[in-house]
């Protein structure tokens, strides 16, 4: 998450973007349970524990979508998890 928030800039102030020097195309979305039950629910990962293999799967998935910013959908995806209880 760290690393999310320094890198990418945002016009919501959720992501900071203080290190412009790095690109957002590097990161890898972070895989929660909220994060992880959604993808799964979505149909965006396939692999039932919230691990380092469900990372790369997500990860890949993520990236045909937009493979600049592939993290820019972490967000929604903890949210709706998490906040909307989807």
């Amino acid at each position: 998450m760290y690393l999310r928030w320094m890198i990418r800039k945002d016009n919501k102030g959720v992501d900071f973007g203080l290190w412009d020097s790095i690109s957002p195309s590097i990161l890898s979305c972070p895989l929660d349970v909220h994060s992880g039950n959604v993808a799964r629910k979505l149909g965006l990962l396939k692999r039932k524990q919230n691990d380092a293999k469900a990372v790369a799967e997500l990860d890949g998935v993520l990236r045909s979508f937009d493979e600049k910013d592939p993290v820019k959908y972490d967000f929604a995806l903890f949210g709706l998890g998490a906040i909307e209880r989807f």
